[in-house]
């Protein structure tokens, strides 16, 4: 699992952006709260973020021609499989959404797609 540095999001490609997809979607869902390195900063915050930062790669989504399932424009929605949050805590928007998306991760995505042979010009 890995949350793309958010800048990255317009220039993913499709295979990287529907993963983003499902990965939101999972931590959001009862992956929340589960232990996995690359991901455990999330869990420091609000679910909000989370579904702030989604909401990023919802937006590219539909921008592409994409049909994603507008119950992930609830912030309390949490899957299908997954009881809604009765209360949530609402922070604002920040840029980045996570302190640790700084420049140090954003070279580090860029090192990882580069490895699976994904160049990006940003």
């Amino acid at each position: 699992m890995r949350l793309w540095h958010q800048k990255l999001i317009p220039f993913l490609p499709r295979q990287q952006l529907l993963g983003q997809h499902r990965e939101c979607a999972a931590l959001r869902g009862n992956g929340w709260g589960r232990p996995h390195a690359t991901v455990n900063y999330v869990f420091k915050y609000s679910p909000y973020k989370l579904f702030q930062f989604h909401m990023i790669v919802i937006k590219e989504m539909k921008k592409r021609g994409y049909n994603p399932d507008m119950q992930w424009a609830d912030p309390f929605f949490r899957g299908k499989k997954c009881l809604k949050y009765s209360e949530l805590e609402c922070v604002p928007l920040k840029d980045p959404i996570y302190p640790e998306h700084d420049e140090d991760y954003l070279k580090s995505c860029l090192l990882n797609l580069k490895n699976k042979g994904i160049e990006l010009s940003l």
